[in-house]
């Protein structure tokens, strides 16, 4: 399964902070490099696992055990008898180039840390359509990761573990729970059998809203 075949030029630049339609040639030249150059680095892998998922006053507890802490994600799976966890990464090549770019022209940096934010994206839609596939018959609301709301960073490492990521993907937290390679995403996915409702799909109720690169850059990420 190739998971990363292009990077959109646009999900670049709108992660520089420069919506597509008004972007100038410099920033547009400089997103395009960077899309080869990523594409060319990048040796995508991921891992998942199914789990059932039991609301509780605090949260909403896997069936591991392990407690999912907050409010937000416990109404974001309303209605979700389970759940697909899974984790991605675009692998240490990333990592390397952009700390090699760092030190360099600080326009071409910008574009090639974009550019490994939009696949890591990328690679995430990827893998949504592989698992919406394998349940035809589910609904879903849209992946949800620690940082999101009120679900803490520090559940990174208890996600990984359940995971197996260090072993199967390469994919480790550091102790102030970020993710290593950098460029990488775990995610709880749910599982429903009615649809999903609208109010769950929006701006809105976004966990993510506040620092929202696309509603910054006067866009939207589609998944309404």
């Amino acid at each position: 399964m190739n998971l990363l075949k292009t990077i959109p030029i646009g999900e670049i630049l709108r992660y520089m902070g420069c919506p597509p339609d008004r972007a100038d040639p410099v920033s547009q030249a400089a997103a395009e490099r960077a899309a080869q150059r990523i594409l060319a680095a990048a040796v995508p892998r991921w891992t998942w696992m199914e789990t059932s998922l039991s609301p509780e006053e605090d949260g909403i507890r896997l069936s591991s055990g392990l407690l999912l802490p907050g409010q937000d994600l416990k109404r974001h799976l309303a209605g979700c008898g389970s759940a697909v966890l899974f984790c991605a990464t675009l692998g240490a090549g990333v990592d390397a180039l952009l700390r090699r770019a760092a030190s360099g022209d600080l326009l071409e940096a910008l574009a090639l840390d974009c550019a490994a934010s939009a696949a890591v994206e990328e690679v995430c839609d990827a893998i949504e359509v592989a698992l919406r596939e394998r349940w035809p018959a589910k609904y879903f609301p849209f992946r949800y990761s620690p940082g999101y709301g009120d679900l803490p960073l520090s559940l990174q490492g208890e996600l990984l573990r359940l995971l197996d990521a260090p072993r199967r993907v390469g994919l480790t937290a550091s102790s102030s729970h970020i993710l290593l390679p950098r460029k990488s995403v775990t995610a709880i996915l749910g599982l429903s059998d009615t649809p999903v409702a609208a109010s769950s799909r929006s701006c809105a109720t976004c966990p993510g809203r506040d620092g929202c690169l696309y509603r910054k850059s006067g866009g939207h990420c589609g998944i309404s």
